[in-house]
């Protein structure tokens, strides 16, 4: 009995790690595919110091790299330690730019617009000013979806009208779903910058995508988020000068 016992425990085991290995084989055999620049002809990326010192003139050279966005602030007082270098650095390769702000659950909106105020130039050649929505890397909070509104909404009012163009907030999809699926007219009209490095989202509800988080370029050591533009987005005619 004991022995026919060990026989079947010994089975399931085998069977599991079986299964397992057979799973682990197909998402192998079957990775996800980045989209193609005939696609979506407008890619990117987006950084922040984690990426260092860049070779902006390397960077300049690669079609997929048409734009970049950076960080620039989080919460009430910190500031990106590469943003001022990096936004000159990037006006001067010709590389269309973007700044995005994190933004905490645990400080008031209005001080966090009063962060972004003293940091981020308004250029009028950059791109609308974009929002960093997430629990990953966040404190510990958990706002409801009034409190998320209306942190918004004051942030938003102490910006006024400084940053041309509608905000662009970035999330993956399940804070989407959890917070603005059915409630986007609880926020400030924006574009969404959609995270999804599993599968191709449905390209009517975003304008930028970040396919992936562990991206190549040359000019930058390690990896790097990469970005496509939604052929159909709003944010299009940033790219219809001479250099987009």
């Amino acid at each position: 009995m004991r022995r026919t016992f060990r026989l079947v425990i010994t089975a399931i085991i085998l069977t599991a790690v079986a299964a397992g290995a057979y799973l682990a084989y197909d998402r192998a055999m079957t990775p996800f595919s980045p989209p193609s620049l005939a696609d979506y002809p407008i890619q990117g990326i987006d950084i922040s110091h984690h990426q260092g010192d860049i070779d902006w003139a390397r960077l300049k050279g690669q079609p997929n790299i048409r734009f970049v966005i950076m960080k620039a602030t989080e919460g009430g007082d910190h500031r990106d330690r590469k943003f001022a270098d990096n936004w000159r650095a990037a006006k001067d390769a010709g590389i269309i730019r973007g700044a995005y702000h994190f933004f905490t659950f645990c400080r008031p909106g209005a001080e966090q617009a009063d962060n972004v105020l003293a940091t981020i130039p308004a250029d009028a050649d950059a791109l609308p000013l974009a929002l960093d929505l997430e629990f990953t890397g966040n404190c510990g909070k958990v706002p409801t979806l009034d409190e998320l509104s209306a942190e918004l909404s004051a942030f938003y009012t102490r910006l006024g009208t400084r940053y041309p163009g509608r905000p662009l907030f970035y999330m993956n999809e399940s804070f989407f779903e959890q917070y603005f699926a059915g409630n986007e007219n609880r926020f400030p009209p924006h574009d969404l910058w959609i995270r999804s490095i599993a599968h191709r989202p449905d390209c009517s509800r975003w304008s930028l995508w970040q396919f992936a988080d562990d991206g190549t370029v040359e000019g930058i050591k390690g990896a790097v988020d990469l970005n496509a533009l939604c052929p159909e987005s709003g944010l299009a005619p940033y790219f219809s000068g001479p250099s987009g």
